[in-house]
């Protein structure tokens, strides 16, 4: 067992905190992060290598690298523009530095008014108009550091969960999942429903032959007609493209791991999700209201994808179970890994968080998961992942079209 997972353990024990909540940083439209990044974002993949290289050259700042933003259109062109302001408006960020070429679809002063609503303060470099690779870099550098220096200021405050978001996501799935994993996240994530959070799930590919259950939780007749909606939506449009799911879900590893359908993969995804009403359904990247609850959001299966989605709409914490082991991350949001299986906790656990001995009937599902939430109130007040001490960073954003 490492040193993470004893840490993890005794936080709970059989019985909740008294007091539930968590250390975090009260930004100015009274959103709460549990991170304190300053976040470049190239607005375009021809600014993403200068972006990259002023992030790296200053401690304390973080960068999203991505290969959008330039001949892009419609709905795209407004998906790219959507997650990269839901990424800079994340409570988790600080303050951010735009970084544009100058003559992409992304407009850099628009990206920079979207963000700025938060009350954040945010800067703009633009290639084109400065003297030289080497001079804006430079430049670039000199502005994060002031940036990460004001931030170095910031403390964290004693908060109730009513500021947390917390996405659930589900990776290399293997039979674990739907039996120790998964069900152990989703007591944890009702206990952060009924001490005021919100939670949101998502990858409707995986909840395909599922969806009749999750419609019985939605709170009225128009959230549950969303949700069918946009499983129907799915299912047609992989149909119209002559593609059979079942060649991508249950993905060659999942079958591996002993799953063997898409609606056995589904039933034990959706247990993640926990048993509360679902309160709204969400489009990739919608911002998430806030009343507390469970809400779906509309992703992609691609775990990457997936999250990125979820982070732009507001999460500051993600919950991520795996059978098979993934290493995945985010680069502003601490991601739990969770897995049940002790061959992927034996074989990989320096990515593995909390492993939980349900198979072994050492722990309940219960006792998991109350587990599983002192973790989260641990991470969300500081503590770092895995998947940060690794420097995971993953970033990709859902594409709905083509490039021009």
């Amino acid at each position: 067992m490492n040193k993470v997972e004893k840490n993890s353990k005794n936080v709970c024990g059989d019985h909740l905190p008294r007091n539930i909540d968590f250390e975090g940083y009260i930004r100015p439209d009274g959103s709460v992060g549990v991170r304190n990044h300053v976040l470049v974002i190239p607005t375009v993949v021809c600014s993403a290598h200068v972006a990259e290289k002023i992030s790296c050259s200053v401690n304390g700042s973080t960068c999203i690298v991505h290969q959008h933003g330039c001949a892009q259109a419609g709905e795209d062109l407004e998906r790219t523009f959507k997650i990269l302001s839901g990424f800079g408006k994340n409570p988790n960020v600080a303050s951010v530095l735009i970084v544009a070429l100058g003559c992409e679809a992304i407009s850099c002063e628009k990206l920079a008014d979207e963000i700025s609503k938060s009350g954040k303060p945010v800067e703009t470099l633009i290639i084109q108009e400065e003297k030289g690779l080497k001079e804006v870099i430079e430049k670039g550098i000199n502005i994060v550091r002031k940036l990460v220096e004001e931030a170095s200021h910031l403390k964290r405050e004693k908060v109730d969960l009513s500021g947390l978001i917390v996405a659930v996501e589900c990776g290399g799935s293997d039979w674990t999942s739907g039996l120790a994993s998964n069900p152990a996240v989703g007591y944890a994530m009702d206990l952060i429903v009924d001490n005021g959070g919100r939670i949101v799930f998502s990858e409707t590919t995986e909840i395909i032959g599922g969806e009749r259950i999750l419609a019985k939780r939605c709170i009225n007749d128009k959230v549950r007609e969303k949700l069918l909606k946009i499983v129907s939506r799915v299912i047609e449009r992989a149909r119209c493209e002559g593609i059979d799911l079942i060649g991508t879900n249950p993905a060659p590893g999942n079958i591996k791991g002993g799953l063997s359908t898409i609606e056995e993969k589904s039933l034990g995804a959706i247990l993640k999700s926990g048993s509360k009403t679902i309160i709204d359904v969400l489009e990739y990247g919608e911002e998430i209201p806030s009343k507390s609850g469970c809400y779906f959001m509309d992703t992609p299966g691609q775990d990457v994808e997936s999250i990125c989605g979820m982070v732009a709409g507001g999460a500051q914490l993600v919950v991520f179970t795996t059978g098979l082991g993934t290493p995945t991350g985010n680069p502003i949001v601490p991601v739990i890994k969770v897995t049940g299986n002790l061959d992927t906790f034996k074989k990989m656990p320096d990515i593995i968080d909390i492993y939980l001995e349900i198979i072994e009937e050492k722990e309940t599902i219960e006792e998991a998961g109350r587990r599983i939430f002192g973790k989260i109130l641990e991470v969300a007040s500081g503590v770092k992942t895995c998947s940060e001490i690794n420097g995971n960073k993953e970033f990709a954003i859902f594409r709905t079209g083509y490039t021009y």
